[in-house]
């Protein structure tokens, strides 16, 4: 049947008789999927732009700091200040397992204050962070000149400095090669001796790429902080769930500086896995969506489909009774219906689709091509298993909105349809 030449000239012959007709249903099922082709691409161009935004640490890093107590304990008032310390290091890594990257970390000010940095009569205001080498693998930024902090820097407290791309920008002429040069930090001199980027965008890229990372060791010691240790970044092992190491962590710090156990105001954290899985179960309520508001659209184009088919089976029911006559099989007649239905669908669908998946590879070339960069939106495109899946409902939509018209035709009695007036 799929191969008969008679049958496609049939099919063709049908469709030429009412030419406006035929290209009004299929319109309806073109619109449908080319609509699902466009929603998808545009929440693919969200979930880029959102996960971009979320590439500069690790999706598995928890972050714990300091605040004041709010329960007495073991003596202690309520409202007490502290500070973990270099001892906390070591009793974490011995421990507590499942911690893979533990980065110590302190910043020369307060939450977002900036020091004023010069070289040669420039200067510029960044932020100063004294760290651990693990601080690359939680942060996750790309060293494009020179190299990071590595340990021996932190054991002899090497005056080195690994510095953002703004911060170069503006401390540095353009094509001046950076490494090895000096930079002064309230009044202490550090060599340059890498610079990095970041995945993000942006205002959040330009304040990334403001800072300027020492060891750790080093920034305790040049600025008197002693052994004092402002904050802890971490990442949990392949396998362990962050918001356990989160959990034991916490009651080990809150053993070693007397807090009470229940006492969670003592505490700030921010938990990376936790934010990114709610992330990831938003945009699978907006992929739902989409798929459910796109295949709505598109079943409403192919019962429309199945309605024109009702009618074009009552207009031929003279043409079907004489094929009955002729001795036509049921199964005959059903195949002809549903052959002309799934061509129509499949035909308008797979046009649809195609002009869907042009429409958002053109957006995603001329917003590369014209160096548009949008924070929440970036490189939109349809996947090829979301395409594929589509074809599939479209066919099977076909052959469903076929079942009705068909199942009528084989029902028409062969003598009343040869008295049916043409």
């Amino acid at each position: 049947m799929i191969f008969d030449q008679d049958s496609w000239q049939e099919i063709i012959s049908t469709l030429k008789k009412n030419k406006l007709r035929s290209l009004m249903t299929a319109f309806g099922v073109f619109w449908g999927i080319f609509m699902l082709m466009v929603m998808l691409g545009t929440g693919t161009g969200l979930e880029h732009g959102v996960t971009q935004e979320l590439s500069d640490r690790a999706t598995n890093s928890v972050y714990i700091w300091t605040r004041k107590t709010s329960k007495p304990y073991q003596g202690f008032p309520r409202g007490r200040h502290y500070h973990f310390v270099n001892e906390d290091i070591e009793k974490i890594r011995r421990n507590i397992p499942g911690v893979e990257h533990l980065a110590p970390r302190n910043k020369l000010g307060s939450y977002r204050t900036t020091n004023n940095v010069v070289r040669k009569g420039k200067a510029g205001a960044f932020s100063i962070y004294g760290d651990y080498p693990a601080i690359q693998s939680i942060l996750l930024q790309k060293i494009t000149k020179g190299r990071f902090i590595n340990h021996l820097d932190l054991q002899e407290k090497r005056k080195v400095a690994v510095i953002g791309s703004r911060v170069y920008k503006i401390l540095f002429e353009k094509g001046d090669d950076p490494l090895g040069k000096y930079i002064q930090i309230r009044g202490v001199f550090f060599k340059v001796i890498g610079v990095f980027a970041t995945n993000r965008s942006g205002d959040d890229e330009e304040e990334d790429t403001q800072t300027i990372f020492i060891p750790f060791t080093t920034f305790q010691h040049a600025f008197n902080y002693g052994n004092k240790v402002g904050w802890f970044a971490m990442t949990s092992e392949k396998g362990t769930s962050a918001a356990i190491v989160e959990e034991k962590v916490m009651a080990l710090l809150a053993r070693n500086h007397h807090i009470a156990p229940d006492d969670k105001r003592a505490f700030g954290r921010w938990n990376a896995e936790i934010e990114h899985n709610k992330i990831m179960d938003v945009f699978f309520g907006v992929e739902a969506l989409i798929w459910f508001v796109g295949i709505s659209t598109l079943l409403a184009g192919v019962i429309g489909v199945s309605n024109i088919m009702l009618i074009v089976v009552k207009e031929r029911t003279r043409e079907i009774g004489i094929r009955r006559a002729l001795g036509a099989a049921p199964r005959s007649i059903i195949g002809q219906i549903m052959l002309e239905t799934i061509s129509l669908t499949s035909i308008a669908g797979y046009a649809g689709l195609l002009a869907g998946v042009v429409m958002v590879e053109i957006s995603s070339y001329f917003m590369a091509k014209g160096g548009i960069k949008m924070e929440l939106f970036r490189n939109p495109e349809v996947d090829l298993n979301a395409a594929t899946i589509a074809l599939l409902v479209l066919i099977i939509s076909g052959a469903i909105a076929g079942l009705i018209p068909a199942h009528q035709a084989v029902n028409i009695k062969t003598v009343d349809a040869i008295r049916t007036e043409i």
